[in-house]
């Protein structure tokens, strides 16, 4: 397969993409574009194509068409909206599986789910010949990681041997999948996702930040024919049940990526602390040496940021990049300051000679639950470039951010002078605040000014007060 690494365009190409995971809790399997509706709106597509993205990620997704084995697939709706993706001027990058284990017959560990799978994406080849990119499997990596060492997912193990098998299975599947779908278009292309992650940690604990630092890798080093006994982690796969004959079989059958996608947030990026008593009340992990905690690097002030995480992969592989997922919870205005700044990351990248394909702004339609990651049903809603509080989309800053940068523009905003929350947390990605453009209250209603007071807090933004009559009182900084 020819990969492309002509110089890239100054600015990525704006993508877009749904939250579309369906995902296995104990019996309960839970569908994230139900739960937001969309399946019974027949607007949303147009109300996406409107910003101008030029490529969307859209499930098809195994266990919603092929809930009973060898049953007859209805494939009615998806073929509606994968036209409307193309009449709306988008390119559809089709997934197959979203931190899933499978329809009910089989799971993440059945010898055979490579096989089911393969067979599954080839029924939705013959379906959609026209398809061309794909992304068969979404984040295998995390999903083995989820399911197999944390016991979060179906099928809910906690040991190494299940972490490594789900992982070798889903990338196995991706092979095979892709194998089978290109008997129907030899053009298909492989966009292969994984979160973007990398650890960091105290001085004791070093060993552990470097071998989960190399372990990040696994899903692309076995899709590019990388995992051979050179390795340094052959031989922790084989001590770990990983046989000679599963390990070669990607060194037989490398199946390198056309894109390269990674997925970063601001917890993307994590720290271990073996110092259990500054952090009262919070469990601690351990992997048998040493007890520790498990945290976000952003709150140790470690983050690094995208750049310097893209540029490891690029220099490790050498094959084009994109930004698959970006996205945060929180509010708008540091909703718009994350996207912006990342979106600058990839900009800068693509001019200094590394290619950054896409930019995705994730989450169009919002997502349910994943501050618990998809363990309770709470229906905790989290908004993107569209708000569903109402039942019906509505778009927001983000939506007229991505509109204004897909055509071609720059996005400017008077709240992207203050530095978001992360940049305060993190040396490492601080940047100069200014504050230009400040909120102005006017009177002297002093239980309403602390209220807008509070509210310039939470969200990070400048206040100017004005009494009636008086001095101006100016807040000489965004509100932290």
């Amino acid at each position: 397969m020819s990969t492309e690494t002509n110089s890239p365009p100054s600015r990525p190409e704006c993508w877009g993409g749904v939250e579309c995971t369906i995902n296995r809790v104990n019996d309960d399997y839970r569908d994230q574009l139900y739960d937001a509706g969309h399946y019974f709106r027949e607007n949303d597509i147009a109300l996406i194509g409107a910003a101008g993205f030029r490529r969307l990620r859209y499930p098809v997704l195994w266990e919603k068409h092929e809930p009973a084995e060898g049953a007859a697939i209805d494939w009615s709706l998806t073929s509606r909206r994968l036209e409307e993706i193309r009449s709306n001027g988008m390119e559809p990058i089709a997934g197959l599986l979203h931190h899933g284990s499978g329809p009910g017959w089989t799971d993440l560990l059945d010898d055979g789910f490579p096989e089911k799978f393969a067979a599954y994406a080839l029924k939705v080849a013959k379906r959609f010949p026209w398809l061309e990119y794909y992304t068969p499997v979404n984040e295998p990596l995390t999903t083995a990681r989820f399911s197999g060492l944390y016991g979060l997912w179906y099928p809910h193990k906690k040991d190494e041997h299940s972490f490594l098998k789900m992982l070798f299975n889903q990338v196995k599947a991706t092979v095979l999948a892709m194998k089978a779908i290109r008997t129907v278009n030899p053009a298909a292309k492989l966009v292969q996702t994984e979160d973007l992650g990398k650890t960091h940690s105290t001085g004791l604990l070093q060993y552990q930040a470097d071998f989960e630092n190399e372990r990040r890798w696994l899903s692309y080093d076995l899709l590019c024919g990388k995992l051979d006994t050179h390795h340094s982690l052959w031989a922790h796969c084989r001590r770990n049940g990983i046989s000679n004959e599963q390990l070669s079989f990607f060194l037989q059958r490398p199946c390198t990526p056309e894109v390269m996608g990674f997925n970063y947030y601001v917890t993307s990026e994590r720290y271990l602390d073996h110092r259990l008593r500054l952090y009262p009340g919070q469990p601690p992990g351990g992997n048998g040496r040493h007890n520790y905690i498990d945290t976000e690097a952003v709150h140790a002030g470690k983050m690094q940021g995208l750049g310097v995480l893209l540029r490891e992969a690029w220099e490790r592989y050498h094959l084009p990049l994109a930004v698959t997922e970006c996205h945060l919870h929180c509010t708008r205005e540091e909703q718009i300051r994350w996207l912006h700044e990342n979106w600058n990351t990839c900009c800068r990248l693509n001019r200094e000679g590394i290619p950054v394909k896409g930019f995705t702004f994730w989450a169009l339609m919002g997502a349910y639950d994943w501050d618990s990651l998809l363990v309770r049903r709470r229906y905790h809603y989290e908004g993107g470039c569209f708000e569903l509080t109402t039942g019906k989309p509505k778009p927001t800053l983000l939506f007229s951010m991505a509109k204004q940068l897909c055509g071609g523009g720059h996005f400017e905003h008077p709240l992207l002078a203050a530095g978001g929350w992360w940049q305060k947390k993190s040396p490492a990605t601080a940047q100069q605040v200014t504050t230009s453009s400040p909120l102005t209250f006017i009177g002297n209603n002093a239980g309403l000014y602390r209220s807008i007071q509070g509210i310039c807090r939470s969200r990070n933004m400048p206040l100017l007060h004005v009494p009636f009559p008086g001095s101006i009182t100016r807040t000489t900084k965004p509100w932290a």
